[in-house]
């Protein structure tokens, strides 16, 4: 029996750069306009957490999640990995904690946001997820239905409600409900360095 160290990296990703390209601009092509939508969303929920209104912000952003984990893993995702379908279940997970953190008051930020590192990073993470992350792509010459795009696609999504969490919450719920957006953007990152270096 093997100890696991004869395995590479690439061997868990079971499609090529090109084929995840095409996805990304089938998910892009499938869901647009929607796209206007959930980023005009995710900077309403950004306005509501710096106006310490984090139990709206919180509500709108649970529906964002599981809209992610179904449309982004469960129908298209899944068909490249296998493991997709269980990403996108976490992803729901994370949304119906995000609702019953709102729903229960629990863990909700109790001040407004102020100049704390912690409100800075969160508002930097926000706004990378939300403007910089399609930007990024559009600047590399993808087209407008491959950027990525924060409430359709899994990365700017993950990245945007890290810093959000960080302005809107407070103790032990945070750092549980930073748990999947982290395990995500740490399983992107190896796939993109795979994709890339492949």
């Amino acid at each position: 029996m093997s100890d696991g160290s004869a395995y590479q990296l690439q061997q868990f990703i079971p499609f090529s750069r090109d084929v995840y390209f095409r996805l990304l601009e089938r998910i892009g092509e499938s869901f647009w306009p929607l796209h206007v939508l959930t980023l005009l969303l995710g900077v309403l929920v950004l306005l509501l957490a710096l106006r310490h209104k984090v139990r709206a912000g919180s509500i709108l952003l649970a529906p964002l999640w599981a809209w992610v984990g179904y449309a982004f893993f469960i129908r298209h995702y899944a068909e490249l990995n296998w493991a997709g379908n269980y990403i996108g279940y976490a992803f729901i997970a994370e949304a119906v904690m995000l609702l019953l953190i709102a729903l229960s008051g629990k863990g909700l930020a109790k001040t407004a946001p102020d100049n704390r590192p912690a409100v800075i990073v969160g508002l930097i993470l926000a706004l990378t997820g939300l403007v910089g992350w399609p930007f990024i792509g559009l600047l590399s010459g993808d087209s407008w239905y491959q950027a990525e795009v924060f409430g359709i696609f899994a990365d700017p999504t993950a990245i945007a409600t890290l810093g959000l969490l960080l302005i809107m919450l407070r103790g032990w719920l945070l750092w549980l409900s930073a748990i999947i957006p982290l395990l995500w953007l740490v399983i992107s990152s190896l796939t993109w360095w795979v994709l890339l270096n492949s």
